[in-house]
């Protein structure tokens, strides 16, 4: 049985949505453009390590069209996108189901707990493992720092330990944890302080998970 999060996790839950979301399509792979140099693009997919491509030369279906001062010319299943250093990550290219490994291994606290670092649309986060939590859910200031817009989805009505509010229900492009990757996942974003990212059951229930003492391993299942 998977160890389960402290007492804070159990003040928040969604009690009941206001009206469900309608599909969304899932979006490409992220990619952002570190820099230049030689006529090469430094870039970054899906928040992983950057990787120096030459122009024609293909990276996890990421192609390098052209280098041309601080921009770089990029193209994902037939769509292309120009992409300025320092700029914000972007989506291209068609959905996918997932990507980047077919599993990985998380190796629990002392208490226990699973808290790995990971990564929301290429952005850094700490993540507290809950499989009791029906999505991944995340705190105001988090959903901020990470520039999340979730004023724009569907209010939901939540219970916490001070009472009822309202939060927010959103689709992440992307959740990475060590080297597995999911896309178009459900979160919701509570107006209440959270110490950490609660990784549930829309990001979970893509892999098969088994425990062996203080590991964890997550096997992609779609």
């Amino acid at each position: 049985m998977l160890a389960q999060p402290s007492l804070f996790t159990r003040w928040l839950f969604v009690m009941g949505l206001v009206m469900g979301l309608g599909a969304h399509a899932q979006t490409g792979p992220q990619i952002a453009l570190s820099g230049v140099a030689g006529g090469k693009a430094l870039v970054i997919i899906d928040g992983a390590a950057p990787k120096f491509l030459s122009v024609g030369q293909s990276l996890q279906g990421v192609k390098l069209l052209a280098v041309e001062g601080d921009a770089a010319t990029v193209d994902v299943d037939g769509k292309r996108q120009t992409l300025q250093v320092g700029g914000a990550p972007v989506s291209v290219g068609k959905g996918r189901a997932g990507g980047g490994g077919q599993r990985t291994v998380l190796t629990a606290d002392p208490s226990g707990h699973f808290v790995p670092q990971g990564q929301i649309n290429g952005q850094a986060v700490q993540f507290l493992l809950d499989t009791g939590a029906t999505t991944v859910a995340l705190g105001a200031a988090d959903a901020k720092r990470i520039n999340l817009k979730y004023e724009h989805g569907q209010k939901v009505r939540m219970n916490t330990a001070n009472g009822t509010s309202t939060g927010y229900l959103i689709r992440l492009d992307s959740v990475r944890v060590g080297d597995v990757v999911a896309y178009d996942v459900e979160a919701v974003v509570s107006p209440q302080p959270m110490p950490f990212v609660l990784l549930g059951n829309s990001f979970l229930n893509r892999f098969q998970m088994q425990k062996t003492n203080d590991q964890l391993t997550l096997e992609k299942r779609f």
